[in-house]
């Protein structure tokens, strides 16, 4: 028996290799009419294949579309719950200093960098991969305890600025910046 398909329902496929990375896009992609997340590639050939859509098996993937569709629905969420404290937090890049209120803080270059990220786009998770790439270049994770350790560091220079705001972690997934608790 054939199916029906809707001709304006859409179906996003998210492929993540980790839970969390899957917890993650179901919540930026939650809007969808339909979510299919799986952990690779070949799970999702096979559902197409299942409900009649041949893929071949080369077939290529148009990685451009999900970070857009991701990042749209990342931008409504953060319309709803952008924090008011997180805006009053500055960050002159010029001198590499974190500005709370009338105080200020000097920050060496992988704490400017990494809070550059997180005040960009304040309440957005970074994921480690993400913050990595963009602290340090490189796509290599290690352990991570040099990212805990400059989020450390920045944790402790908020707190002496007198700042409302702090950086989150999101266990098994990254950082944002979030107010204080």
């Amino acid at each position: 028996m054939p199916i029906e398909r809707p001709s304006d329902a859409s179906l996003v496929i998210g492929v993540a290799a980790s839970t969390a990375e899957r917890v993650h896009l179901a919540r930026l992609l939650g809007g969808a009419d339909a979510l299919l997340l799986v952990s690779n590639a070949d799970q999702a050939r096979a559902f197409l294949e299942l409900t009649g859509v041949t893929v071949a098996p080369t077939a290529a993937v148009d990685v451009q579309a999900v970070p857009t569709v991701a990042a749209a629905a990342e931008r409504r969420m953060q319309a709803v719950r952008e924090p008011e404290p997180v805006a009053e937090l500055r960050l002159d890049v010029d001198r590499r200093v974190v500005r709370w209120k009338d105080r200020e803080m000097p920050l060496t270059r992988l704490e400017h960098d990494f809070l550059h990220c997180l005040v960009a786009e304040p309440g957005r998770v970074w994921t480690y991969q993400r913050l990595h790439h963009a602290v340090w270049g490189n796509e290599h994770l290690g352990h991570g305890s040099h990212i805990h350790s400059v989020v450390k560091r920045l944790r402790q220079k908020l707190a002496n600025l007198g700042a409302t705001v702090t950086i989150h972690a999101v266990r098994g997934v990254g950082f944002h910046l979030l107010p204080t608790t």
